[in-house]
């Protein structure tokens, strides 16, 4: 299966080089990012592309000094909802409707039983649901780039409230929770490029339950 193939293919680039990545290939990633299922189909979060360089430089001493952040052709910064609010729930949900081209009256008793239930809840709670949604997408893009053979590397090693100062999330609404820098693998110095991917065998991953 050709998926299986360049999710074989892929790794946790350790070092890039300067190519940059075609256009083309950066929307087949986002559209994939868009299309990714999250709860209720809220989106609660936004994708911050970045390819400014002294954006990418100032970044680089946050996360922990990792050179694909700066090396990186693209660097995505997944930023969920800093909490659920009736303006935000009701955003999407005019959004369906107006898509759709009509009311339904499920759809909108459940939009009530959200409306009643997100915006009320401890905002701490609301921005983990919301951030485990944008970590939905965060995987979809992923396999989006492996299958584009775009390298990425996952990473949560950074000062979240130092990069929500830099990109001036908090006054949007929103927090970094995840970032995946895009680009092409520098062969001759990441020393990860050659070794061999290891996995739990299949029987130590998977219980089958019949």
């Amino acid at each position: 299966m050709e998926l299986l193939d360049k999710l074989n293919w892929r790794y946790a680039t350790k070092a890039m080089n300067d190519q940059k990545i075609p256009q083309e290939k950066i929307d087949n990633i986002i559209e994939a990012i868009s299309l990714a299922p999250t709860s209720s189909g809220l989106q609660p979060f936004e994708v911050y592309v970045v390819t400014n360089q002294e954006v990418k430089d100032k970044i680089k001493p946050i996360a922990w000094n990792q050179s694909v952040v700066s090396d990186c052709s693209h660097l995505l910064v997944f930023a969920a909802w800093d909490t659920y609010t009736e303006d935000r729930i009701n955003k999407m949900f005019d959004l369906v409707n107006e898509v759709r081209g009509f009311k339904n009256e499920g759809w909108e008793n459940y939009r009530q039983m959200l409306l009643k239930g997100y915006p009320p809840r401890d905002p701490e709670i609301n921005f983990n649901h919301a951030a485990k949604q944008a970590y939905i997408a965060f995987s979809q893009a992923i396999a989006a780039a492996a299958f584009e053979e775009v390298d990425a590397t996952p990473m949560e090693g950074f000062d979240a409230n130092a990069l929500d100062e830099i990109l001036s999330l908090r006054e949007k609404g929103l927090r970094s929770c995840v970032l995946l820098p895009l680009g092409y693998r520098d062969t001759e110095n990441d020393w990860l490029v050659n070794l061999k991917k290891v996995r739990k065998s299949r029987e130590d991953l998977i219980t089958e339950v019949e």
